[in-house]
């Protein structure tokens, strides 16, 4: 028997990208429960639909995503959190990762690490994209993180050197 689709709430600020992750995330692993355009509405509506998966990205109108991760895991800590951003920034990223999400992954790298991003953040893996440094910073540490729950890991990825 197949597992059950991934349930996924998607937030971001531009809809047409917001249009198009909705498309490329529907499939035979996931199923879009929603699609919000600012962080205030991505808390509300994950709060009312309880996705598996929220994805978000960091700069959003009314509230940013850092600050809806925060208040979901306040609300719902069960739900799994990836980011979605072009913010490359090492210390984004770990702030991000600090709020106990996931996944971050960087929107160049959409089509290759999205899917395999909620997939791991369903089994509360780790995932970044390669390209903000995080790996770079925390070589030494890479192992440890790999196949640890992502709730675990402040010690492995601080927010500041």
């Amino acid at each position: 028997m197949p597992s059950p689709k991934i349930r996924v709430l998607l937030a971001d600020d531009n809809s047409q990208l917001l249009e198009y992750v909705r498309k490329f995330v529907s499939g035979d692993s996931c199923e879009v429960v929603g699609v919000v355009g600012d962080g205030q509405a991505a808390v509300e509506a994950a709060a009312k639909s309880r996705p598996d998966v929220l994805v978000l990205d960091i700069s959003m109108p009314r509230l940013n995503g850092i600050e809806a991760a925060k208040h979901m895991k306040e609300l719902a800590p069960s739900i799994k959190i990836v980011f979605l951003t072009v913010d490359t920034d090492l210390d984004v990223c770990c702030a991000a990762l600090q709020t106990g999400a996931c996944g971050y992954v960087l929107k160049p790298r959409l089509v290759t690490d999205l899917i395999p991003a909620i997939e791991a953040a369903r089994d509360g893996v780790r995932f970044v994209s390669p390209g903000c440094g995080y790996e770079t910073r925390f070589r030494q540490n890479v192992s440890a993180v790999r196949g640890r729950s992502c709730e675990n890991l402040d010690t492995v990825a601080p927010s500041k050197p």
